[in-house]
Order: C-alpha cells, then structure tokens, then sequence
C-alpha cells in the first residue's frame, strides 16, 4: 500500500500540474460497452456474468469505454476541451505474468474535444512526467511514437488492399513480441507479396521517420509524416525530445486508435510497455455521444512497480510522523493531549503513547514511528506553558514555547528544522 500511495501521489501531481480534473465510474459496467469497442473476442478475457436483474455485465477491464460513456450524456453541456483523469482498478481474466496481473490500477488521462497534434504532444508530455515524478529519466525509458495513419498508407503504398490492413496491422503490432521470422510468416499468409513483406520488416527493423518520407511520396503518408514532426517539435520545445523514438512497430493493436499512438517502455527492453495510448476519435461516436476528437493513455502500476525495483527506486515502508508528544508524568497528559490536538489541527501529523510509559519507552517509541521530532512536556514545561522539543535524528534540543510551534506548524514550517537552527 505505500508503494501504490507513492506511485498515486506522483500521478496525482502531475495531472493536477496540468490542469487536469480527477473523475470515476463504477467498477461494474454493461458487457456491451466493451464489445461495442474492441469486438467480442474481448468477452474471454474479461470478468463477466449475468446480474441478479438478468443484465450482462463485467468488471471494467479498461477506463475508456467508461470515460465515453460519461461524456456520451454530458458532453455538449461542457465547455471544450475537457481535460480528465482518473486512476481506476481493473481486472482482466488472464494469465498472470510479469508486468500483468489479473488487477491493477492505472492512470488514465484523456483531453476531449481538440483535434490538433498540440494535445497528442500535451498527454504524451504528461505521461513522460507522470514517470520521471518517480525517480525515473531518459537513461531509463523512451517514448516509442507512430501514427496509424501513416501505417495504413504505407500498407496501401507497398500494394496491401485495404481490406487486409487490419490483418497487416495485427501482426505488425506483435512483431516485436514474435521475431522477424514470424511477423513475416504472418503477413505472407494474410496474402501479402514477398517484395511488401521485405519493406515492411526493413521498417520494423528500426527504419526512421526520414527514411519513411523519402521513400514513400504519397500525400497521405507526408500529411501523417507532418504531424509527427509537428508532435515532435512541440515536445522537443517542452525540453522533453530526447525522450522520443519513432517507432513504425507502435500501433496499439485496438482498432479505435485513429492517428498518432504511443508506448512507454524501459530502455532495457525488459519489461511490457510502461504506458499506450494515442488519439481516438471516434469511440464517443460508438457509445451515442456526439462526434469528438479525443487522446488519451494509460498507464499501469504493475510494470511501472518493476521497473521501480530494478532502478532500486522503492521507497522504504518505514512508519512516518512529524511529532511524537511525550510527558514525563501522567500528570501531564491532559497537556501532551491538548498539544498533539491542536498540532493536528494545524495540518500536522502526530503520535503519543496510549498507556502509561516511562519517557525512555516513549522516546523509543518515537523513533520506531519515524517522528522527525519529540516534543516532550514535563512537569517544568507544564508550569511554563512551553515544550522541549528534540530532533531525533541529532539529538539536539531547545525549548519552545506553545504558541511558537503552533504558529511555525501553521505556516508550514518544520519545527525541528528551526529548532536545529535555534539550538545551533
């Protein structure tokens, strides 16, 4: 659970940065919402069953369909675009390995209602720093980035029929799982020419945006080339480019991805993506809503919690407080009581015994609770209306009087620190 506070808390922090607001769904949601979108091959890896109303429903898999269907009844109300987050549970009925498990959380941040490449560059820019809040840099991850237009126009330029560029784009999107050898299999048995099998796998084979633009002159692949250079250009001024690679492998095998599209993935190519998302937009447009363009992604904490570890970037789970409140006499716990109320009235946390103890044990105590600092009252202190206050870290202490540790916890200040400074 600290862990899971950690990674929340840096999520939390950067969507706010951003100007995004935090909304939910329900856990549960009609199984035809997720049909609607990614067919109903969907239905064997999801948690699904009838309800007691005879209705056929499943625990969300994904927070999109929920998100689409919020706005598909609110959406013309509000003004445009709309900038939302949320950080859901999720279940998938699947086989657990490592970086997927059956459940876990996510961030999923969406702008809805802007078309332009600025938004695409917008979330990416967000979920970059939604991973660097972590600890983590460029030595550690790259954004993988593509477009599924310029997929689709490449297929077409090679002499791929339309009709077989889902196929196409299914087996490209599991290249990198399944080696050369067999991407080229798959596409040969979905009917495509052994000179198109050759530029394809040249492509995947690490061939860049440039080498793209050369060679291929038709207007929709230099419209697609266009906006990922325009994508480009925003995020290198945000002082985030050297974070980007273009990817012709990154499509994100769901169909209703409709333009550029991105991964998160650790440099090492150990682990399953950090992140995927890109822009869709039409999928308002699948659940009523009106017609919307729409980016977004999502990020997983499992993947994110290995990669964590192998940085050596988990925080300790050690007990935290700022003040643990000691008397010296039983006498003086009415004192040490009112104290610790107020100080948490002031925003600050605090722990006192709950029986009667000698001070060593308190003290001891104190430390075992992590407090940065123990506020002792004993029966001189009592008398004078002030605290002896001792950092625990240095043992140094000082006495303050009430007033003064309560008006420093109301401005924020770290009262051992100013103590330190004061005793020094």
């Amino acid at each position: 659970m600290a862990l899971r506070l950690h990674i929340f808390d840096a999520w939390r922090r950067v969507a706010r940065r951003y100007g995004f607001r935090e909304y939910d769904g329900p856990p549960l949601e009609r199984l035809e919402l997720y049909v609607a979108k990614s067919g109903d091959e969907i239905v064997d890896q999801l948690y699904s069953f009838r309800d007691k109303g005879g209705r056929e429903v499943a625990l969300r898999p994904e927070m999109t369909p929920t998100l689409a269907r919020i706005l598909a009844t609110r959406s013309r109300a509000m003004p445009k675009p709309i900038r939302w987050y949320s950080l859901p549970q999720l279940f998938r009925y699947e086989r657990s390995q490592r970086g997927r498990l059956r459940e876990h959380f996510q961030l999923n941040v969406d702008i809805v209602g802007e078309g332009g490449v600025s938004a695409d560059a917008e979330v990416l820019a967000l979920a970059i720093d939604a991973t660097r809040e972590l600890g983590l840099d460029e030595t550690d991850f790259a954004a993988l980035v593509n477009d599924r237009k310029l997929v689709g126009a490449v297929l077409s330029e090679v002499g791929i029929p339309s009709d077989r560029h889902g196929g196409c784009i299914a087996a490209i999107d599991r290249a990198s799982r399944v080696g050369k050898n067999a991407t080229a299999a798959a596409l040969t048995a979905l009917g495509v020419s052994e000179s198109a099998v050759a530029e394809l796998a040249e492509l995947l084979d690490g061939g860049s945006l440039d080498h793209v633009a050369r060679r291929y002159r038709s207007e929709p692949v230099q419209e697609a080339v266009g906006r990922l250079e325009e994508h480009a250009a925003i995020l290198g001024a945000m002082g985030l480019g050297e974070y980007l690679r273009f990817d012709f492998s990154v499509v994100r095998g769901l169909a209703y991805y409709t333009g550029i599209v991105f991964e998160l993935h650790d440099r090492a190519g150990e682990l399953r993506a950090i992140c995927g998302g890109g822009r869709y937009n039409r999928l308002l447009e699948l659940v009523g809503g009106e017609p919307l363009p729409a980016v977004g992604f999502g990020m997983g904490d499992v993947v994110l919690t290995e990669l964590l570890g192998d940085r050596g970037l988990v925080p300790g789970e050690a007990d935290r407080c700022d003040y643990y409140v000691a008397w010296v006499e039983e006498r003086q716990r009415a004192a040490g009581l009112a104290l610790g109320r107020r100080l948490r009235e002031a925003g600050r946390s605090v722990v006192y015994t709950l029986r009667d103890q000698p001070l060593g044990r308190q003290l001891k105590a104190a430390n075992r609770a992590g407090a940065e600092a123990a506020l002792i009252i004993g029966p001189e202190e009592a008398e004078s209306g002030e605290v002896t206050v001792r950092e625990l870290r240095t043992g140094d202490q000082t006495k303050r009087t009430v007033d003064q540790l309560l008006e420093s916890a109301t401005t924020g200040g770290m009262l051992d620190r100013q103590t330190n400074r004061e005793g020094s």
